[in-house]
């Protein structure tokens, strides 16, 4: 490649924050201008200066990863690690958060559709007590700190190994017996994506959280049809949907199977973008898929291919400006030729016709661990790197995985963040 991500002059500028301004703590909305960005509209009323950039984190409640640390813990306990959690993301420079709500069809808030969330009292279907709202608390006090919060929502994950406790009668296993498939010996129980009560239900329940709070965005993550990883056992490594495929080949139907799935996950991409924009329109649909795009798609990037793999055909949603924003998982070293995080952030911004935001998802957790290929600058260099990336009038922004990671500040991670926090990020 002619361009290379870490030429050295490029890289001493970086290093030393030459050409590229740093950005500011999180705010009120009134002084945050990110927080006010919705729409195309908005941001030409800006003229060809970026708004402030996003600077968001991922707070996963899954197998407790994030919030709270364990579960079972009193209520008392689980409000306390809540605003603590919130104080550090407001402390570190964040404005916003993208909160798991939704693990694998359960619920971290009260719901009508599905059942309390086992990460909060150890049991699936059981309330914590006293009993208290932890979403309704997470957006009331992430508002009062100039924190968006984007709720998170698994569509299709119905299960999940780190739990091995019993389903309730309300869970869509047991609603829907039909539509929800054990996974082999992966503990993953997945939602058939082409099961129409499924679906259904999966935006009864995001309609749910949209009339009842005041979420700031919707969020989905990376999975859609399982990886290949979780099918160990089936027939040819197959998601087990042949029949729903070949009934629909019977009504006289075209579709391959795999082009099928595609439509499948497709439908119901688009109707939640229809959904959030009728139900809430001031909120935005982001999502955070797996970062390649499709194999061939940039030179010289090599690796799993998801639109062949997951049937998520991530860049015709992009094209279709089905997503308000988004976040492809760029969990790679910059200096990794087969998948350079800065060439794979400029093929996202290159293939995005209509303009619609896109950060950089960084997989700041690395640096908990001694995997190799992660220096200590890594993290910081890729949040310039996501700045000086960024078309002309659309928001800068990055995502860390995960809120631990930045709480726990391993190698002084923060540290060499907060310079780049400290003042509004503007394009050169």
């Amino acid at each position: 490649m002619q361009d290379l991500p870490l030429c050295g002059f490029l890289l001493a500028c970086l290093t030393l924050g030459i050409g590229s301004a740093a950005a500011a703590p999180a705010g009120s909305s009134a002084d945050n201008p990110a927080l006010a960005v919705r729409s195309a509209e908005t941001r030409q009323d800006r003229g060809t200066e970026a708004p402030e950039e996003f600077r968001a984190a991922w707070v996963a409640t899954v197998a407790n990863i994030d919030w709270p640390s364990k579960p079972g813990l009193a209520t008392r306990r689980q409000k306390e690690e809540l605003l603590d959690l919130l104080d550090d993301a407001q402390e570190i420079g964040l404005n916003a958060l993208i909160f798991q709500i939704r693990p694998h069809a359960d619920a971290l808030y009260p719901s009508e559709l599905e059942p309390w969330s086992p990460y909060l009292s150890g049991t699936m279907g059981e309330a914590p007590r006293p009993a208290w709202d932890p979403l309704a608390l997470a957006i009331e006090e992430a508002h009062a700190r100039g924190i968006e919060l984007h709720v998170w929502l698994n569509p299709y994950r119905a299960g999940h190994p780190d739990y091995e406790g019993g389903y309730p009668e309300n869970h869509v296993s047991k609603t829907m017996p039909d539509a929800v498939h054990k996974l082999g010996d992966s503990g993953m129980w997945w939602i058939d994506p082409s099961h129409p009560g499924a679906k259904a239900h999966t935006l009864a329940v995001i309609e749910d959280v949209l009339t009842r709070y005041d979420v700031d965005g919707l969020h989905l993550d990376d999975y859609f049809y399982p990886y290949p990883s979780y099918l160990k056992g089936f027939p040819g490594g197959q998601f087990p949907d042949e029949k729903n495929h070949a009934a629909y080949r019977k009504r006289g139907g075209e579709l391959s199977r795999d082009d099928w799935r595609r439509d499948q996950v497709n439908t119901l991409v688009r109707e939640i973008s229809e959904l959030v924009g009728r139900v809430k329109p001031d909120a935005r649909f982001g999502i955070s898929p797996f970062g390649l795009p499709r194999e061939g798609s940039v030179p010289f990037i090599r690796g799993f291919d998801q639109y062949e793999k997951l049937y998520a055909d991530v860049a015709l949603w992009l094209r279709e400006g089905w997503v308000d924003y988004l976040a492809p998982q760029l969990y790679w070293p910059i200096e990794k030729p087969e998948q350079s995080f800065t060439e794979l952030l400029r093929w996202w911004h290159a293939n995005n016709p209509k303009g619609k935001d896109v950060y950089a998802g960084l997989y700041t957790s690395r640096l908990l661990g001694d995997e190799p290929g992660y220096r200590d600058t890594e993290i910081p260099l890729q949040v310039r790197w996501s700045r000086l990336l960024t078309p002309e009038g659309l928001q800068p922004g990055h995502i860390h995985f995960s809120m631990t990671a930045l709480q726990q500040n391993p190698r002084g991670l923060v540290e060499k963040l907060r310079p780049l926090y400290d003042e509004p990020a503007r394009k050169d």
